[in-house]
């Protein structure tokens, strides 16, 4: 079949598509949102019914491709590395039920924390849940993988993880397409207790999950994707897992590297080809990209495997992304990088659009906080994140998902007074409520400012699921009526809503307002739209 120029995240979504794929369940978060973006606008997921709607969250996202694997069809789950701990409970116990349909759960990780709050590796979770890992090196690489991964999750009846990271993610390449195959058919899970977890079938499901891991191992060391290229110089061995493949052969463009190499895509971590490195070679450098977790694997408690560099020793940064030029330097190459970025060059820092919302809710916000003290208002993850800068300096905390009400709360527990938590709406259907629900059930004074600009707005302006609904929503959870107030982030409403805030700070209980108006980014597209009518 033709190629096709693809982004890493796009070779995954058609790869999935091409497999027989049925539903995919995901939250955006960059580097991951491309994936469900693709299958919503692909032509072959509209013709074949292909679920492709955005989940409420991930763990929501997790549990429905559980559902659908318990069908008997296949599901793709996506999410980013952090949403992978949203996630983690039904992520975890999948391993123990296994599947029954091809279930694949692909997580993008985020070296050098682009667009996120940390660059923890997802491979630990695998390694954690005990199911296999497959870490593409490549576009077509992906595209392959995401082809294949179904038949492996079948094969052993499986969750299997799929891990990327923010560079293959988001560059293209051209890809080779295979056949498609068609979708499974509903097919109920003829166990009766695989995916009951009671603990007398959880023990028996977790013994059979553990009888399997040798048939992983075996399934890595003959993987056509982790494989040994012996070279002539034994004083030094280098494995490389994933993108951090690519960065080493592309020094080595036009010639060939004189050490022997290991290539690692697919995992547990094939022991008997690192052994054969480790008795070979008399130093081994281990390059991947994210945490050290083969370097520690090698290394061991004891570190007793030799002369083992990497990450831990200095020998590669231990924070960061790797790229082409850290692994020359760490072989004693030329370093290529090239010139430094000019001081006249002045960095811009991020910045809330012109017309956002988001300018006059913070405006009213710091006025009706002026005389109250800094260090009140709690924030959360989204566009409003922002407000932490200049000129505004409005929030005082950022940590999770849904963290800016309770957040809100510990503090008023501790005494702090008035207290405001900042939320968007997508991150309150995400995780807001059941923290909303804690302040009501205590009603506890904190003034919540749920952000309703009627999109997921940081990852690109997907739907979001309070649209026209975060009054009844607070209504239902218990927020009295009289304290659920609806504003208009306008500069020609600003005295109005200074006032508002004001009255809702000196409340002593829960009260919620809405800052209602649409992203500017989200408008300007459905005007636009609206003229080619």
């Amino acid at each position: 079949m033709a190629k096709l120029l693809l982004l890493g995240d796009e070779a995954i979504a058609q790869g999935a598509l091409d497999a027989g794929l049925s539903g995919v369940y995901a939250y955006p978060g960059t580097p991951s949102t491309e994936i469900t973006e693709y299958i919503q606008n692909s032509k072959q997921a509209i013709d074949g019914n292909v679920h492709r709607i955005w989940a409420g969250n991930e763990k929501t996202a997790m549990e429905s491709a559980i559902g659908m694997s318990y069908a008997g069809k296949r599901a793709l789950v996506c999410m980013k590395h952090v949403g992978l701990n949203v996630a983690a409970d039904p992520f975890m116990n999948s391993a123990i039920t296994g599947a029954h349909g091809g279930l694949v759960v692909l997580v993008a990780d985020d070296p050098s924390m682009h667009s996120s709050q940390d660059e923890q590796d997802s491979r630990y979770y695998s390694k954690f849940a005990l199911i296999p890992t497959f870490e593409p090196s490549n576009q077509q690489e992906a595209y392959d993988m995401a082809y294949e991964a179904f038949d492996f999750s079948e094969k052993y009846h499986t969750p299997v993880l799929m891990r990327v990271t923010t560079r293959l993610a988001h560059s293209r390449a051209g890809v080779a397409r295979r056949e498609p195959k068609p979708q499974n058919e509903v097919n109920i899970c003829p166990n009766p207790k695989q995916f009951i977890l009671l603990p007398a079938n959880a023990r028996i499901h977790y013994r059979t999950l553990l009888s399997k891991q040798d048939d992983f191992e075996n399934e890595a060391y003959n993987s056509k994707y982790n494989k040994y290229v012996d070279g002539k110089d034994k004083s030094l061995g280098i494995i490389a897992s994933g993108i951090a493949y690519n960065y080493l052969m592309e020094n080595f463009v036009g010639t060939t590297c004189p050490y022997p190499v290991l290539k690692i895509s697919q995992y547990p971590v094939p022991s008997k080809l690192v052994a054969r490195m480790v008795d070979e070679c008399e130093a081994v450098l281990v390059a991947e990209e994210g945490y050290p977790l083969i370097e520690e694997q090698l290394r061991g408690l004891l570190n007793r495997t030799g002369n083992i560099k990497g990450r831990l020793d200095g020998t590669l940064p231990r924070d960061g992304e790797l790229n082409p030029n850290l692994l020359a330097k760490a072989l004693g190459l030329k370093d290529s990088f090239g010139t430094p970025i000019p001081n006249i060059v002045v960095p811009r820092p991020p910045a809330l659009c012109n017309g956002c919302p988001h300018i006059d809710s913070y405006l009213a916000l710091n006025e009706a906080m002026k005389t109250r003290g800094a260090g009140k208002v709690f924030a959360d993850i989204g566009c409003y994140t922002l407000g932490a800068l200049p000129p505004y300096n409005a929030i005082y905390s950022t940590v999770d998902m849904g963290a800016s009400i309770t957040m809100a709360k510990g503090a008023a527990d501790a005494g702090v007074s008035p207290v405001v938590a900042v939320i968007g709406d997508s991150t309150f259907t995400h995780s807001g409520m059941t923290s909303l629900l804690d302040a009501i059930y205590e009603n506890t004074p904190i003034t919540v400012m749920i952000l309703d600009n009627s999109t997921t707005g940081m990852t690109g302006g997907q739907d979001s699921h309070a649209l026209g609904r975060i009054g009844n929503i607070c209504k239902g959870l218990g927020v009295d009526e009289k304290h659920i107030r609806i504003i208009t982030p306008l500069k020609n409403q600003h005295e109005e809503n200074v006032r508002i805030i004001n009255e809702e700070l000196d409340y002593q209980g829960v009260s919620v307002i809405v800052p209602t108006r649409e992203c500017i980014q989200t408008l300007s597209r459905r005007m636009k739209a609206a003229q080619k009518k």
